[in-house]
């Protein structure tokens, strides 16, 4: 499953060229003109706003009330884990937007937010863990990113966890 997302894109791409639906492939310039831009470069962009309409986690319904909200301690965790396993047994991708918790069930999804300075990001829960004593989640590096807490390395957040859709 390593590839499926990329195949999934590159399938869903080529239908839509094929189709005719992606927007501005019939806008691209002439060779002749002096924009650069050319037929694969618009197919990129199309290529990423499809991508990001189908991995933002900002972009899923999270339908209803949160099923659980807590506070406490965030920390996040990145090289040492690069590329291993994890709990669920994915492969971990520390620029990604996941994280790990002790309890909630794998596929969830939860709003948490730096007490600190309000920034937020969703993440969905892939791995176990913190196991250190007083911490109620740890990040990827990509949602500590997100969040401000690269630098501090820990901070108080606020979880709000939603139900896996299915």
């Amino acid at each position: 499953m390593k590839y499926g997302k990329t195949i999934f894109t590159a399938s869903l791409i080529a239908i839509l060229i094929s189709s005719g639906l992606t927007a501005g492939i019939a806008e691209t310039p002439a060779p002749e003109q002096t924009d650069n831009r050319n037929i694969f470069s618009t197919i990129s962009e199309t290529a990423k706003k499809i991508g990001n309409l189908f991995s933002s986690p900002a972009n899923l319904k999270t339908s209803g009330s949160p099923f659980l909200v807590t506070r406490g301690t965030a920390s996040y965790y990145a090289d040492q884990f690069q590329g291993r396993r994890t709990a669920n047994g994915e492969t971990f991708n520390m620029h990604e937007l996941t994280a790990a918790h002790r309890s909630l069930p794998f596929g969830t999804w939860v709003k948490v937010t730096n007490m600190n300075n309000g920034k937020d990001v969703i993440v969905r829960i892939n791995d176990r863990g913190p196991y250190v004593k007083g911490r109620i989640i740890d990040l990827s590096i990509g949602a500590a990113k997100e969040l401000g807490i690269v630098h501090s390395g820990i901070v108080k957040v606020r979880l709000e966890a939603f139900r896996p859709e299915s």
